[in-house]
């Protein structure tokens, strides 16, 4: 055997030691007809700071309100009018939504069980073929080691549009007394009924705020509100408070204007889309809540059992017990994933991101969670390069593949 001397071992030894160098990972973007939904996909993807091919998939019309069962398929797909979906496949998927997980489901079967899945939001069915679940607060998940818990969700408002759409409407909203109060109504959603009674509240909250503020009120409708609403409101509504119903693709919607002009908010508390909105952009966020239905108070007595059940793991005995009654409960699909959205409202003012109307409309006391970068680092610790061992998910085997 031939001795190396110690300066040639030091020489040699980083060339024979050296990592080979990891390839980035070939990652696809799939949004849909939904920009709140494609906003949050895209800042992830664009966070992530790796090349992502963006596929746009469109819905065929029968399924665009009609939820289909969740598995591996594209039946529901527009594919004449969607991006094409074909090989090489990719190693990681970024989606979000029911319908375009289950194309994403549908690609993974195609490369074998290789390309991970990164899901945005709440899934609907099984939460265990996703490789990552990176869910906001107002969602209750039971704890998991694919489960990412976030504060807000993860979309951005868009400075530019909203400074243009302020400049534009500037002078028409300079002429309203102030502080002008914009009102944002949503849409029914379990366990909210949007009915007279909505309107009821509206239109108490707007004389409210005019007799205290001696201000003006903009109530502005959105694509989910139903038109006995508007109807409701159109009459009764208090001098001083103007009426905008929503219509498609309208320039004179004032929406993006309001958000970047009102002085303060009040936001349906269905909508935490537009409630996340008015707190990224660090303005005063009253909730209004919306009624619920004959069993809304069993509906939320259920939500709030679901969240004392989801709490964080812990190491305790007695948190070892209420995880195994959890699991037992979600395997039996007597508990489900839901949302909790009085939990959220209860966590924006814990916050000092929202208040009662009662405080008079002041800016938030505390600085907005910001979560992304932890989302890009669990995402970048997943990511495995395309010759990668498949993924030995068992739970693969429920999603079955039908195109």
């Amino acid at each position: 055997m031939i001795a190396l001397a110690a300066n040639d071992r030091a020489t040699l030894a980083p060339e024979a030691e050296a990592p080979s160098e990891t390839p980035t990972p070939v990652i696809w973007v799939i949004t849909g007809e939904k920009g709140g939904d494609n906003g949050q996909v895209d800042i992830v993807a664009d966070a992530l700071g790796w090349p992502c091919q963006r596929k746009r998939l469109i819905m065929r019309p029968a399924y665009r309100k009609k939820k289909p069962r969740v598995r591996a398929s594209l039946h529901h797909i527009d594919l004449a009018r969607s991006d094409p979906l074909a090989a090489p496949w990719p190693d990681m998927i970024i989606t979000v939504g029911r319908r375009l997980s289950m194309a994403a489901h549908w690609i993974r079967r195609q490369n074998g069980g290789r390309t991970k899945i990164v899901l945005v939001g709440k899934p609907s069915g099984s939460l265990r073929p996703y490789d990552l679940i990176i869910a906001s607060a107002e969602n209750l998940l039971p704890p998991r080691n694919n489960l990412l818990p976030i504060t807000l969700p993860l979309m951005q408002v868009n400075g530019d549009r909203i400074a243009a759409a302020a400049e534009a409407w500037r002078d028409r909203l300079h002429a309203l007394p102030r502080p002008l109060i914009a009102v944002f109504i949503g849409g029914p959603t379990v366990p909210f009924v949007f009915k007279e009674e909505l309107a009821d509240r509206v239109i108490e909250t707007a004389t409210r705020i005019l007799n205290d503020t001696r201000g003006s009120v903009y109530v502005v409708t959105s694509p989910r509100t139903p038109s006995r609403v508007c109807d409701a409101l159109e009459p009764r509504l208090p001098f001083g408070a103007r009426l905008y119903r929503w219509l498609p693709n309208d320039p004179e919607n004032p929406y993006q204007a309001l958000l970047g002009l009102a002085d303060g908010f009040v936001v349906t508390g269905d909508s935490i889309s537009m409630m996340t909105e008015v707190v990224r952009l660090r303005r005063p966020l009253v909730i209004l809540e919306p009624p619920t239905g004959l069993l809304g108070p069993l509906d939320h007595a259920y939500r709030r059992l679901a969240r004392r059940l989801y709490a964080p793991d812990s190491a305790t005995a007695k948190d070892r017990r209420r995880l195994m009654l959890v699991r037992a409960l979600f395997a039996t699909r007597i508990m489900n994933q839901t949302r909790d959205f009085r939990g959220f409202w209860r966590l924006l003012v814990r916050l000092g991101l929202a208040q009662s109307i009662d405080d008079g409309f002041l800016p938030p006391t505390a600085p907005v969670p910001d979560d992304l970068g932890t989302v890009v680092a669990r995402i970048r610790a997943l990511a495995r390069p395309s010759n990668a061992a498949p993924d030995t998910n068992p739970a693969d085997a429920a999603v079955r593949p039908r195109r």
